[in-house]
C-alpha cells in the first residue's frame, strides 16, 4: 500500500508544480517559481521511492495519466478553461488506458 501513497504525492505535488507554473508568468514571480522547483523535485523524488516496488511501465503510466486529466480538472475549476468533447474523449482514453494497465493487463509483474 505504501508505494501508492508514495504514487498519489507524487502526482498531487506534478500537478501542483505544473499548476504553478502557469501562474509563475515565465518564471517572473518568485513564489510560483519556487513552487515550481519544489513540486517537480518532491515529484521525482517520491517516483523514485515508487520505482523500487513498483514495475517502470505501472508508475509512470499512472503518474502521467493521472497527472494530465488533474492537470486538465485544474485548469477548467482555477483558470476557467474549456475541455470540449474530444476533450473529454481523451480524457476518457486515458484513464481507461490506466484501467487496463493497472486492472487487467499482467504484462508487468512486481519489480521484486
Amino acid at each position: 500500500m505504501q508505494p501508492y501513497v508514495y504514487l498519489a504525492v507524487a502526482i498531487a505535488a506534478e500537478v501542483t508544480g505544473t499548476t504553478a507554473l502557469k501562474l509563475s508568468a515565465g518564471f517572473s514571480k518568485p513564489l510560483p517559481s519556487v513552487v515550481v522547483l519544489a513540486g517537480y523535485a518532491s515529484s521525482f523524488y517520491f517516483l523514485g521511492l515508487v520505482l523500487e516496488e513498483l514495475p517502470v511501465g505501472v508508475v509512470y503510466g499512472t503518474w502521467a495519466a493521472v497527472g494530465i486529466v488533474a492537470t486538465a480538472l485544474v485548469g477548467v475549476v482555477v483558470f476557467e478553461e474549456t475541455v470540449d468533447v474530444a476533450g473529454l474523449v481523451g480524457l476518457a482514453l486515458i484513464v481507461a488506458g490506466v484501467v487496463v494497465l493497472n486492472v487487467v493487463s499482467d504484462a508487468y509483474t512486481p519489480a521484486h
